[in-house]
């Protein structure tokens, strides 16, 4: 007998499995780049961060690098989002 996450497992591989066959190569490549444009920026914004999270560590600003890290996530977390708004709109062409 399966558990119910068993189930509910085998019914979200067999949904993927059907969306990923009905992209076309021309859509799957789309959607690799937009993985490839968004780990650029993403990194890029990061390191320029990191170093002014750096900055401000040196100088014993402790309230200024909890702001930097808050920002660091935030902006990290809002491109992840724009990311995967980009990717839905590329697979919702196929359907």
């Amino acid at each position: 007998m399966k558990s119910a996450y068993e189930l509910a497992m085998e019914r979200l591989k067999e949904g993927d499995t059907e969306e990923r066959q009905s992209l076309t190569q021309e859509q799957k490549e789309a959607l690799a780049g937009i993985d490839k444009e968004y780990a650029a920026k993403i990194a890029e914004r990061e390191i320029f961060l990191q170093k002014q999270l750096a900055d401000a560590l040196d100088k014993g600003e402790p309230a200024e690098a909890e702001q930097i890290k808050t920002q660091i996530a935030g902006e990290k977390a809002r491109m992840e989002e724009e990311k995967e708004d980009k990717k839905n709109r590329i697979r919702n062409q196929a359907k």
